[in-house]
């Protein structure tokens, strides 16, 4: 499975910054809250995070890219 951004909704104000920078559009909002559409695959950018405004987005996984 891919690794998905984790919301906590608690912290989610729903701005929508992060459905909007969300370059493979895995981000939704329901109920004024981020949401991370499961079927799309996430490239992990992690531009969700960096627009969070309250912290709600974490990306917790380490992107190691390996020279060949």
């Amino acid at each position: 499975m891919a690794q998905m951004p984790e919301i906590i909704r608690e912290l989610c104000d729903g701005c929508g910054l992060c459905v909007a920078v969300c370059s493979c559009k895995g981000l939704v909002l329901i109920d004024n809250v981020a949401v991370v559409i499961e079927t799309v695959e996430c490239d992990y950018c992690t531009q969700c995070e960096a627009v969070c405004p309250t912290g709600a987005i974490r990306c917790p996984y380490e992107i190691v890219v390996e020279e060949s």
